[in-house]
């Protein structure tokens, strides 16, 4: 008898243990599924076309010049429904193809920037690299859930030009050889740009233009960069 009341007694405890572990298994799989239900697209990440607009027909690009973005924002609702403010820290890099043209970059006496005619490079690049301060006005039609519905904002960001360079491909010797030369001198160091995205839950198509010259003023070169690109958002 005791035998038996013994061995019910760990059938006894051995079921509250698992119908507690249940419970908080549960109740974990609970918040897991509020967390994946709840969504503010803090995390944005862009892949685009890139160009130049405004820039004279002496300057040609060429190829599938493309730029990278990411920036971390912090979602702020202003509203209890569909409307918020985001602000938060970034990244972007530009590459711009040329057709048969480089950059002179030999005289260092001079900031205006030279584009020279020549058909010395296989490949020849233009990038530029950029911290920035992104900030928006949002819509989202599923107010609390950015991974669903449709979404659309408008907004506006500030770039610290952190580098600059050039990167040129053509053959030595029968070898293949490199030419990158990095240098600020002729870019301007800040960027402001217009910012525009709408997609439906976590695929958004944006685009970005330049608000101010690529070039510094003293180059007579109102340059506009321009990128139009598919967006990933989540978090």
């Amino acid at each position: 008898m005791k035998k038996l009341l013994f061995t019910l007694g760990l059938i006894a405890v051995s079921a509250s243990v698992f119908a507690q572990d249940n419970g908080a298994g549960a109740a974990a799989m609970g918040k897991a599924r509020e967390k994946v239900s709840f969504s503010r697209d803090f995390l944005v990440i862009g892949f685009s076309y890139d160009g130049w607009a405004s820039a004279p027909d002496s300057v040609q690009t060429k190829g599938l010049s493309r730029g990278f973005n990411i920036a971390l924002m912090y979602d702020i609702p202003i509203s209890k429904e569909h409307f918020s403010v985001a602000a938060g820290l970034g990244f972007s890099s530009s590459n711009i193809f040329l057709d048969d043209q480089y950059i002179d970059m030999s005289n260092g006496q001079s900031n205006a920037v030279k584009f020279v005619s020549s058909d010395k490079y296989k490949k020849y690049k233009v990038s530029t690299n950029y911290l920035e301060i992104p900030l928006e006005f949002r819509y989202r039609a599923v107010s609390d859930n950015a991974n669903k519905g449709f979404k659309a904002s408008i907004g506006a960001k500030v770039g610290m030009l952190v580098n600059a360079h050039t990167k040129g491909k053509n053959s030595l010797g029968g070898e293949k050889n490199i030419i990158k030369e990095q240098n600020k001198r002729f870019f301007n160091p800040w960027r402001f740009a217009g910012t525009a995205r709408i997609g439906y839950g976590n695929f958004a198509v944006f685009g970005t233009v330049n608000l101010n010259p690529l070039f510094k003023d003293n180059t007579n070169l109102d340059v506009r960069p321009y990128s139009i690109g598919i967006a990933l958002s989540g978090l």
